[in-house]
């Protein structure tokens, strides 16, 4: 009888203890939802600084979470972008903050291999990288951008950032010509392609002015003035999405000034 007794107290106090365990784990999961939430709402108020300690700690009670993972990656990218670049001592602080930027992507992706968005931000923080070193300087970054941007439209082409950037990398590369482009891999590239991923970008988010900003250009460099004045009035018309959007203003307007008479 005493046996039997044991055996049942050990049975609903395994029961209690499994019990326990789940409550646990629904708690720190729905704290971390929680987190990422504030930590979202703080990216749309800009406000990045604020943001990353909410993503930091949404970390702190989940390590392998490439959804948080992503999310700090992409914080870091914009508070990199923000800071003064005046002296080598600030340049070397932004560097230093997107490679804190890579490394979390690197992380996210590790954490979950089917995630686009991971790549996506990978991508982006080995772009800012080569621009920052000069991309005819970091040609293996560059190819590597080129890559995970292509991975990451293969796991969701409705990705709009991935998109963006595939058409940025193309935009970008072009830049130079194809006969100097071609010996180093890079002869791919062209503004048939940029153009392409834009649209795409345009299609899924039309209310984000850098997305058309980069696509008038780009229509500018294939001569195809009508097209780059469409996406420069639309811009006009879109409010604040970005924090950088009033300068993305500016530079629309004296794009179309400097179009006007095409």
């Amino acid at each position: 009888m005493r046996t039997r007794n044991s055996f049942l107290l050990l049975f609903f106090w395994a029961l209690s203890s499994a019990a326990s365990e789940s409550m646990t784990f629904v708690s720190d999961s729905t704290r971390v939802l929680s987190l990422l939430r504030e930590g979202d709402s703080l990216v749309d108020r800009f406000e990045n600084h604020l943001a990353l300690q909410k993503y930091l700690e949404a970390l702190r009670n989940d390590s392998a979470n490439a959804e948080i993972l992503w999310r700090i990656s992409r914080t870091y990218v914009d508070i990199g972008e923000h800071l003064p670049i005046g002296t080598e001592p600030e340049m070397a602080k932004q560097l230093e903050t997107y490679e804190t930027a890579l490394t979390y992507a690197e992380k996210a992706v590790s954490a979950d291999r089917k995630s686009s968005m991971a790549y996506t931000r990978r991508s982006i923080a080995n772009g800012r990288i080569a621009l920052f070193r000069g991309i005819w300087e970091s040609l293996s970054l560059v190819k590597q951008t080129k890559a995970d941007i292509d991975t990451a439209l293969a796991l969701d082409p409705e990705n709009d950032v991935a998109n963006y950037i595939l058409g940025r990398v193309h935009a970008k590369v072009i830049e130079k010509p194809r006969f100097l482009r071609w010996p180093l891999g890079l002869g791919w590239a062209n503004v048939e392609d940029a153009i392409t991923y834009f649209e795409k970008a345009i299609a899924l988010k039309p209310d984000f002015i850098m997305y058309r900003l980069d696509c008038a250009r780009a229509y500018v460099d294939d001569d195809n003035y009508a097209m780059a004045r469409k996406h420069l009035e639309a811009i006009r018309q879109i409010g604040t999405n970005d924090e950088d959007d009033e300068q993305f203003r500016k530079e629309a307007a004296e794009l179309m000034k400097e179009i006007e008479k095409e």
